[in-house]
């Protein structure tokens, strides 16, 4: 499943730059598809979100940062953990229960975020 972040979130920003898959955004900021993956035109994300992936599409939160679940793959083919928790000093990083994956899915979104 992807990870997520609750609203205990510290806004310290340590887990952001730790995601290997760009999916972790400061508050109130836009997203792209192709922020920090190889996806270039028309996308199907696995939540079945879609867009061109160069359009900035509407911030998950504006309070506190936010992992976008059709980009999280909770680090899988790039580490043993998701970083995010490993490094949040609140422990607000978390799995997302609304947002369930096996590992082979998680490594097939891997593959499709890095062509």
């Amino acid at each position: 499943m992807a990870i997520k972040i609750t609203d205990e979130c510290i806004n310290c920003g340590a887990c952001e730059p730790e995601c290997p898959n760009n999916a972790i955004y400061e508050g109130a900021m836009d997203w792209r598809f192709s922020d920090g993956t190889d996806l270039n035109g028309y996308v199907v994300g696995r939540n079945g979100h879609s867009a061109d992936a160069e359009d900035p599409q509407e911030p998950i939160s504006d309070e506190v940062y936010y992992i976008v679940a059709d980009k999280c793959t909770e680090c899988k083919g790039f580490h043993d953990e998701p970083q995010c928790a490993a490094v949040c000093p609140v422990d607000c990083c978390i799995p997302d229960e609304n947002n369930e994956e096996t590992e082979e899915e998680l490594l097939e979104k891997k593959e499709m975020l890095h062509l």
